[in-house]
């Protein structure tokens, strides 16, 4: 049972952590960092990364999607963004930039605006088939609000893995006066389709049991917290990443337990500015990571050094501004696999999970699940 601290009288609050607040604690065993394997799979899908890109236009287009897909991890494109909408994303992406350098401000409203076109499907097809010609595998991402219109457009384009993402979800999503079908049941809308589905944001316990048991391939713990995020001034709503990941864990085990084997990937998002977060993910029980600010710090990011989250484009209530990232490499492969050219932690991210598990004894990512950890305070 989680520590009760009393917040004044009559009411109590549960005691959180942060990553800030751990430390990754060495064993008495080291090995070579390249008898390491930070190879992840999901489902039918084996990647040498466990990374899944945050599906933000600011950071995946069709293109980079791609390259991530060829450096190891998982580019999921965002089904109802820029690519989806616009003819030429790329110049609408200039023309936010370009109103991000003068006022953020008025780049968010830039991108709502850019938001009230429609989605158009033979853009959305066609982003994805450019995705698909390359071999890497193809996933998108789609709110619960507009899953079940776009999945079947998603399916017809060879999506392979879908994520649908919100930044809090429920199991099933409730709509109000304005729904036409009703609310969206995850269950029944996972048990139609051939193809894992990966579903979040959550930030307890009970959230995660509730989705693990919809039938999702994966579970997505946080809501992308950065320097752009904005849902706990605007919401009130925090995760508190290590904790999350902890609990999150703790359903997955009892699913598996529940299930009679079912295995639930469980993913982070958010909170990890540097490489040593991204270990400490790991370290509480994740799978794999979901990356957004620290790859918009390439050159070759599209967002051309800003970073925003899709919440930014919200008609009435944005929860992410646009910040600006300062640019740290050339390119992805040096941000994801270096080499370093500083000792920040922002370069070389998969290369330092496999040092801090290579000096802790651990061969995979699974095994280092267990390492052991300390509390600063």
């Amino acid at each position: 049972m989680r520590e009760q601290v009393e917040i004044g009288r009559g009411r109590s609050a549960q005691r959180s952590y942060v990553f800030d607040d751990l430390d990754i604690v060495p064993s008495r065993r080291t090995r070579s960092s390249s008898a390491v394997s930070t190879a992840w799979q999901l489902d039918a899908y084996r990647f040498e990364l466990p990374l899944l890109t945050h599906p933000t236009d600011a950071v995946v287009s069709p293109a980079t999607a791609a390259r991530v897909g060829e450096l190891g991890g998982l580019g999921v494109l965002n089904a109802e963004g820029l690519w989806a909408r616009h003819a030429e994303a790329e110049k609408a992406l200039a023309e936010v930039v370009a109103r991000a350098a003068v006022d953020p401000a008025e780049a968010v409203a830039e991108l709502q605006r850019l938001h009230a076109a429609p989605v158009r499907t033979s853009l959305l097809t066609e982003a994805l088939e450019r995705v698909r010609a390359t071999g890497a595998t193809v996933a998108a991402r789609v709110s619960p609000q507009h899953a079940r219109e776009l999945t079947p457009t998603l399916l017809a384009a060879g999506v392979e893995v879908l994520v649908v993402q919100g930044t809090i979800i429920s199991a099933e999503h409730v709509g109000g006066e304005e729904a036409v079908e009703g609310p969206l049941d995850l269950e029944d809308f996972i048990e139609s389709l051939d193809i894992p589905v990966v579903a979040g944001g959550v930030g307890d316990y009970r959230t995660a049991m509730h989705l693990m048991r919809t039938g999702a391939a994966g579970v997505i713990v946080g809501y992308g917290q950065s320097t752009a995020t904005s849902t706990d001034a605007v919401l009130g709503i925090g995760v508190p990443m290590a904790t999350a990941l902890v609990d999150a864990a703790a359903a997955r085990r009892d699913h598996l337990d529940e299930t009679g084997g079912r295995y639930v990937h469980v993913i982070a998002d958010g909170a990890m500015s540097t490489s040593g977060d991204i270990a400490k993910a790991i370290a509480c029980g994740a799978d794999a990571v979901m990356l957004g600010e620290q790859l918009a710090a390439a050159e070759e990011a599209p967002g051309g050094g800003w970073y925003w989250t899709p919440a930014a484009a919200h008609p009435s209530l944005p929860r992410s501004g646009i910040s600006r990232v300062p640019t740290v490499a050339p390119d992805l492969a040096t941000v994801l696999t270096g080499p370093a050219r500083s000792g920040a932690g922002t370069m070389n991210l998969f290369g330092a999970l496999r040092r801090a598990m290579a000096k802790t004894g651990y061969s995979d990512l699974k095994e280092f699940q267990r390492v052991g950890l300390s509390v600063r305070r």
